[in-house]
């Protein structure tokens, strides 16, 4: 079985900010190739989910800093022991907005959701789907944890809809 978590924090308030990115990623998967599929709320696994076949989409609900909790009880229930079937879907401030990487066992240098997961499982050597999300052009007045949790612009969530649909795209053909 793969899984794929995409990070981001619950609630209307959080859905159009640049840490919310692993969300729209799933979103956007979801809509484009499981239309007749909706994600669902598991109390057991602190997520809402999407199961179908032998993959599991998960968007953790437990905030972003607390992520390892969902992924943990989530792959020690389906007794997934290798990481290689695991994606994690995320904001990164290494990476310009538009930009993506995908890579086993490399982030960025600072992530409090991938901190929880490393602590959880005891290992960064997964698939990272880092979605870039800087636009700041070298401004960093701002502390990253501040700018992250920041509504969208507009052309902001332009190019973040078309690296959304990119990402998903490259997934798929993984999946």
């Amino acid at each position: 079985m793969k899984v794929v978590f995409g990070l981001g924090n619950p609630g209307e308030q959080y859905a159009r900010t640049r840490h919310n990115a692993g969300f729209m990623v799933l979103n956007e998967f979801q809509h484009r190739f499981l239309p007749e599929k909706h994600f669902s709320f598991s109390s057991k696994f602190h997520s809402d989910l999407i199961q179908f076949d032998d993959l599991t989409l998960a968007k953790p609900q437990t905030y972003m800093n607390d992520s390892g909790k969902a992924v943990q009880t989530l792959l020690k229930f389906y007794k997934i022991q290798d990481l290689h079937d695991l994606y994690v879907i995320h904001d990164d401030l290494d990476l310009e907005l538009g930009k993506y990487k995908m890579q086993f066992g490399t982030g960025p240098k600072v992530h409090n959701g991938l901190s929880s997961i490393y602590r959880a499982l005891g290992s960064e050597n997964f698939w990272h789907v880092r979605v870039g999300v800087d636009s700041r052009q070298g401004d960093r007045t701002l502390p990253g944890y501040v700018y992250v949790m920041q509504q969208l612009t507009m052309d902001e969530e332009e190019q973040i809809s078309k690296v959304c649909d990119e990402v998903g795209q490259v997934l798929h053909g993984q999946l």
